[in-house]
């Protein structure tokens, strides 16, 4: 159903936003309140559920829970100034193609720093105190049966593939729990902001051969793609758990499986897959050493209110002509395109 705020003044010019067409089938409920909430009042703004991808230059901006956008889509495209993601993956769209387009793509990082950390230590305690097998014991009628001892945190290691946003606010909240050591890899992270958060920053190697935990916390693009594999497993300790909540194909699943398989790491929690969503024979289902979630044990309430929020926040920054602050792809503001399109909205 097509949503629109405000009345149209008289003259033309209206900001038009549309959401993509996803928004009303996969998170009904969660962003509805929010969008009136920050576009509502403005009498030159209207927004709407696009009919589809085609119509993508009938709007100045464009809220995108998911979205695929390369030089393709963009051809011909000269109205839209910036689409939003709710969220802030961004693997499916090209960034290059955007600039060279005019267009500028924000995200929400202050929106998921938490939610996405507190799923990472939410596995971390469900690995390392066996909560699911604790669970499936006790159902079977087994009185401490068949459990090895747990582990505590306390002098442990927590190590991270990647020190972004996400990655520091894990550290941060996982200070309380007395590990022992904070590591992490990223030819990207300033080495006095990490050392100032007492986290070492050191090679990818080290990362897997010293933790107890190894997390994954970086974006998906062709460097990153199939970055995790066989090598890496070998290099952790078996009594080593491997989470990842980023993105699947950062990961070679199938090296991963074996690795479980083969009881080389002691387990894994899985929140994302090389094919979502996977197919119903995916091996990592009948193994018993890895815990499982649909990549949503970060969809909280939280995430869905402000992911919104922050998404119209770059949207209202164009709306006024400045550039949004979560800001991708920041080439585009030397783009005379861009800045023409800003300077219209002011």
């Amino acid at each position: 159903m097509a949503i629109l705020v405000g009345s149209m003044p008289e003259s033309n010019k209206i900001f038009r936003v549309g959401l993509t067409p996803d928004f009303p089938i996969e998170a009904e409920g969660r962003y509805e309140a929010e969008v009136a909430d920050k576009f509502g009042g403005h009498t030159d703004l209207t927004y709407d559920v696009m009919p589809g991808y085609e119509s993508l230059d009938d709007y100045d901006a464009v809220l995108a829970l998911k979205i695929k956008i390369g030089a393709e889509e963009l051809a011909g495209v000269s109205r839209t100034a910036v689409i939003a993601r709710w969220g802030v993956g961004y693997d499916s769209i090209d960034t290059a193609a955007m600039t060279s387009a005019d267009v500028a793509l924000a995200i929400t990082p202050n929106a998921v720093k938490r939610p996405v950390a507190e799923a990472i230590l939410t596995l971390v305690f469900a690995l390392a105190k066996q909560v699911f097998l604790q669970d499936r014991i006790t159902r079977r009628g087994q009185w401490r049966g068949g459990l090895a001892p747990t582990i505590c945190m306390e002098g442990r290691t927590l190590g991270s593939v990647g020190c972004g946003n996400i990655a520091k606010e894990m550290f941060r909240l996982a200070k309380s729990l007395g590990f022992g050591r904070y590591i992490a890899c990223d030819p990207y992270a300033d080495p006095q902001e990490a050392a100032a958060l007492g986290i070492e920053l050191v090679s990818m190697d080290e990362v897997f051969a010293q933790s107890d935990f190894v997390a994954v916390n970086t974006l998906l693009n062709e460097k990153t793609r199939g970055l995790i594999g066989a090598e890496h497993f070998r290099l952790m300790k078996p009594t080593a758990y491997f989470i990842n909540t980023a993105r699947g194909p950062i990961v070679r699943e199938a090296d991963l499986i074996e690795a479980l398989r083969e009881k080389r790491i002691a387990g894994a929690g899985i929140d994302v897959f090389e094919k979502e969503p996977p197919d119903t024979d995916n091996p990592l289902f009948e193994l018993d050493n890895v815990i499982l979630s649909p990549h949503g044990l970060a969809w909280t309430e939280e995430i869905s209110r402000d992911n919104t929020r922050e998404a119209c926040d770059n949207i209202l920054a164009v709306y006024r002509g400045e550039a949004p602050h979560g800001l991708v792809n920041r080439d585009v503001l030397d783009k005379p395109g861009f800045r023409q399109k800003l300077a219209g909205y002011r």
